[in-house]
């Protein structure tokens, strides 16, 4: 499915309707590999210095609304309080 573009109301999005493809042109479709020999394939780039780790947490339902109602990067924002919290506390533990 393809993603709707920030700029275009979902319902003006939901409202196109694409025209059913004919046999003959279903017949003329080709892997992508096999049509563009010369198109690198895509890679990810370089990761963050450490890696993150991907893991289960079970948070309150009104702490997860109020970082997605922020939008996009909301699970950063929450690894960067945590962090911040983390500091923190460290900070006063080693009595710094």
């Amino acid at each position: 499915m393809k993603k709707k573009p920030e700029h275009i109301k979902q319902e003006d999005w939901d409202s196109v309707e694409s025209p059913p493809l004919s046999n003959k042109m279903l017949s003329k479709m080709q892997p992508v590999k096999q049509a563009h020999p010369k198109i690198p394939p895509r890679v990810r780039g370089p990761q963050k210095k450490p890696p993150k780790k991907m893991l289960t947490i079970r948070l309150n339902h009104e702490v997860v609304e109020y970082f997605k109602v922020q939008g996009k990067g909301w699970q950063t924002k929450i690894n960067e309080v945590l962090t911040d919290y983390m500091h923190s506390n460290t900070e006063k533990d080693n009595g710094i």
